[in-house]
This record gives C-alpha cells, structure tokens and sequence, in this order.
C-alpha cells in the first residue's frame, strides 16, 4: 500500500493533472461569479420588461455547460481539459446534446 502511494506520488501525470485541477477551481470561482451577474440581469430584466434578455440567454447557457465541462473534470468523470486547453467547439458539442434531451 504504501509502495502504490510512493509510486502514484512520483508520477507526472498526477502531479499534472492535480495542477490543472487547480488551475480550473479557479476558472469555475471566475464563471460562477459572471453566472451570478447574469441571473441578476436576467431577473431585473424580468422585472422591467416581463420577459429575459434575449441577448444574454444563449451566452448564460454556453457558460453554464462551460461550468459543466470542467466538474466533469475536476469530479475525473473526463480526462479532456476543458476550454482553453481544448477548443470550445466541444463546448458547443456538449451544447447540442443538451438541447436534444429537452
């Protein structure tokens, strides 16, 4: 047991992946904040006109299924790094799939 511990501890793949772990807990502290800015738009938005803003609806839904690729990430449900260290279009691909389970 301890060998196993000794071993992971030298690898460089977990060494790497535990600093892209970090590097996305930041990035997701960063996105909640600007989701947080988004629902309050959205709610004054409702209060003003009765309807959300149209123009902020598809952007909040990329950056909440940004938020979803990276805890699919850090949770080790994926191995691809998200977005910037892989293209957004993956992003958009996640995107789609969510709209065919509505």
């Amino acid at each position: 047991m301890k060998e196993d511990f000794n071993q992971n501890l030298q690898k460089l793949s977990t060494w790497k992946r535990i600093f892209f772990m970090a590097i996305f807990a930041v990035i997701v502290g960063l996105v909640q904040i600007v989701l947080q800015l988004i629902i309050l738009l959205q709610i004054a938005s409702m209060l003003l006109t009765g309807n959300p803003n149209t123009n902020i609806l598809g952007f909040g839904k990329k950056l909440s299924i940004y938020l979803y690729d990276i805890v699919l990430f850090l949770t080790f449900n994926s191995e691809r790094l998200p977005f910037p260290f892989s293209e957004w279009s993956l992003t958009e691909i996640l995107e789609n799939k969510s709209n065919t389970h509505r």
